[in-house]
């Protein structure tokens, strides 16, 4: 016998989380399935879970900025307390480097004017004065280890940098996951582990539920991927990826956990840095550590994944190449003997921006491609999966007449036409994890 559910999503990501809780909110019965042990534990537990506001379009600033506010209430925005603790925001700043790459940030400050975000423009001393220590020479563009230029400067000094004060991260991204598990039980969701999708159900053209791989047949008139790195796969089980024109893959991507220069208690005071000079980021840890990944510059050829359930989750010489590329920018910092830290797919498309949209099989919506760097929109795109859903659901034909979300804080519609399936690829990403 089969179990019947207004809405089922696969994924118990943040965004698979945030999607059942506000889709729950709205009266939906839902079930949450994942094949892993519990909400969080995917791509979403690789995050740093960064929460910044450096998109070079518009509508990018609004959906982080509009997520933020939901990240500094965290608790409230649940609206239930979780016995095994709520995470927080931690607000440390950003910093984020001017290259000819990021085109000298000039449409981030444009769309940054635009949302009346603070901001300060500054020059290489205004930089080593925020954050002392730092070699502001200029090192780009980022090369490989085996080229002779490795490590040595290009220039005298950077052109510049940006700093944005309300910028931060989430203390357990995984946490927020179970938070925001939590407030969706409390609204009447529910949530199954251990439990992977082996087949989506289709009945009179439209979606009708899952099958699992033990055999249950779960129903519902609507389906939502949110899989994560398995979405490519999901989606071919649905039939819809070739309607799709961007689409996703997995790709393997390590992050770095180092300790912080000495006496620099750099985990207490220090800021993220976006330094695409270098080919990093990086943000205070507890402790007295950083944490640091790769912003995937142009001389690191793309670690696509074939197959999800079969791949090398060990590191890499990329850890290595990552850490020294930070040395460059922080001399003092402690180049550890072995790697530590967290290897993890992601789930990327062509031009790294996500598509949260229907598909061509009524019934069957798509949250995929989110992985890296929307985590902080994790809030928002719940709530504008949930009414793309209910709009969609309701008859309006969202591929003619896209729907639009009234956002609250920074006043003003996001148009969901910019994470189109069917859109061209966006030429003014920056094809990294910065999205």
């Amino acid at each position: 016998m089969s179990e019947r559910y207004d809405a089922i999503i696969i994924g118990a990501g943040i965004i698979g989380c945030c999607t059942g809780f506000e889709l729950a909110k709205r009266g939906y019965r839902t079930l949450n399935v994942d094949k892993l042990h519990g909400a969080g534990y995917g791509s979403t537990a690789a995050s740093c879970a960064i929460v910044r506001f450096h998109y070079s379009t518009p509508d990018g600033v609004a959906m982080a900025r509009e997520s933020y506010f939901h990240w500094l209430d965290w608790a409230r925005y649940l609206g239930v307390p979780d016995d095994a603790g709520t995470a927080r925001y931690v607000n440390t700043g950003c910093l984020v480097f001017k290259t000819d790459r990021n085109r000298q940030l000039r449409e981030v400050m444009a769309s940054l004017d635009e949302l009346r975000v603070a901001y300060e423009e500054l020059d290489a001393d205004g930089v080593r004065a925020l954050v002392p220590g730092l070699d502001t020479r200029s090192f780009g563009p980022p090369v490989g280890r085996d080229d002779a230029r490795f490590g040595a400067p290009t220039g005298d000094a950077v052109s510049g940098a940006v700093y944005l004060p309300e910028s931060g991260f989430v203390s357990d991204p995984q946490l927020s996951c179970h938070n925001a598990q939590r407030a969706c039980e409390a609204r009447g969701g529910e949530f199954r582990f251990h439990a992977e999708v082996t087949e989506v159900l289709v009945r009179d053209g439209r979606a009708a539920g899952v099958r699992l791989a033990d055999g249950a047949a779960l129903e519902a008139p609507v389906v939502v991927n949110v899989a994560g790195p398995h979405s490519s796969r999901v989606n071919r089980l649905a039939g819809v990826e070739d309607g799709m024109a961007i689409k996703t893959r997995p790709q393997k991507h390590e992050v770095c956990h180092v300790p912080a220069p000495g006496g620099s208690r750099f985990d207490v005071f220090g800021t993220i840095i976006s330094d695409g000079d270098t080919g990093c980021y990086l943000r205070p840890e507890a402790g007295g550590h950083v944490l640091l990944g790769s912003e995937d510059p142009a001389c690191d050829a793309p670690d696509w994944v074939d197959d999800p359930d079969d791949w090398d989750d060990g590191f890499s010489d990329r850890w290595l190449t990552q850490v020294l590329r930070v040395a460059q920018r922080i001399p003092d910092l402690p180049v550890p003997s072995r790697p530590k830290g967290v290897v993890a797919l992601y789930d990327v498309t062509d031009d790294w921006i996500p598509v949260y949209d229907r598909s061509d099989l009524p019934g069957f919506y798509l949250a995929v491609g989110t992985s890296g760097n929307q985590f902080k929109n994790g809030p928002v795109a719940g709530q504008l999966m949930a009414e793309l859903i209910t709009q969609v659901e309701g008859g309006r034909d969202h591929d003619r007449d896209p729907v639009k979300l009234p956002l609250k804080y920074t006043r003003r519609e996001l148009d969901l036409a910019s994470f189109s399936r069917r859109r061209e690829i966006n030429r003014q990403s920056s094809f990294s994890v910065i999205g």
